[in-house]
C-alpha cells in the first residue's frame, strides 16, 4: 500500500510540476489538470487498486450553500466514517473545464460519484431534477443512500 502511495504521489508530482512552475513563472493561476485526464486518472487508478468508488465534490469557498452543506457533511458522523474508510475523495474547489464532470451544467454544490471506467453513475443523483447532483443541508439521508449505493454497485460491477 505505501509503495502505491509513493508511486501515486511521485506521478502526480511529475504531472503537476512543470505546470505550474510555468504558471508561477507567468504569474498566472495554475492550469487545471484535471481536465487534461493525468492527474485524474491517479485517482481511478487509485480507485480500481483500492477497490473504492471515487466521490468528487465540486464546491467554491465564498459559495454559502457550499457552506452550509459543507457543515451537516463534517457534522454527520455516518458521512465522514463512509468518505474516510470507503471512498477515494476528490474534493475540487474551482469549476473544471472537462465536460465529463459537468454532464448537466456548471453548478455548486455538485457531488459525483464515478466509477474506475471513468462514467459519471447517472444512476447516483440527488433528488433535483434541474441539478442532478446537487445536494442541500436537508437531503443527507438521500446522500448517504447514495453513497451506500455506490459502494454495493463498485464492489459487484469488480
Amino acid at each position: 500500500v505505501m509503495l502505491y502511495s509513493t508511486l501515486d504521489l511521485c506521478l502526480l508530482l511529475a504531472t503537476v510540476s512543470p505546470n505550474l512552475a510555468i504558471a508561477i513563472k507567468k504569474g498566472k493561476r495554475p492550469p487545471q489538470t484535471l481536465s487534461r485526464g493525468a492527474a485524474i486518472s491517479l485517482y481511478f487508478l487509485n480507485s480500481v487498486v483500492c477497490k473504492k468508488p471515487l466521490m468528487v465534490i465540486h464546491h467554491l469557498e465564498n459559495c454559502q450553500y457550499c457552506q452550509a452543506l459543507k457543515k451537516v457533511f463534517a457534522q454527520n458522523e455516518e458521512i465522514q466514517e463512509m468518505a474516510q474508510n470507503n471512498f477515494i475523495m476528490l474534493n475540487l474547489m474551482h469549476e473544471t473545464t472537462d465536460k465529463n464532470l459537468s454532464p448537466d451544467g456548471q453548478y455548486v454544490p455538485r457531488i459525483m460519484f464515478v466509477d474506475p471506467s471513468l462514467t459519471v453513475r447517472a444512476d447516483i443523483t440527488g433528488r433535483y431534477s434541474n441539478r442532478l447532483y446537487t445536494y442541500e443541508p436537508q437531503d443527507l439521508p438521500v446522500l448517504i443512500e447514495n453513497m451506500k449505493k455506490a459502494l454495493r454497485l463498485i464492489q459487484s460491477e469488480l
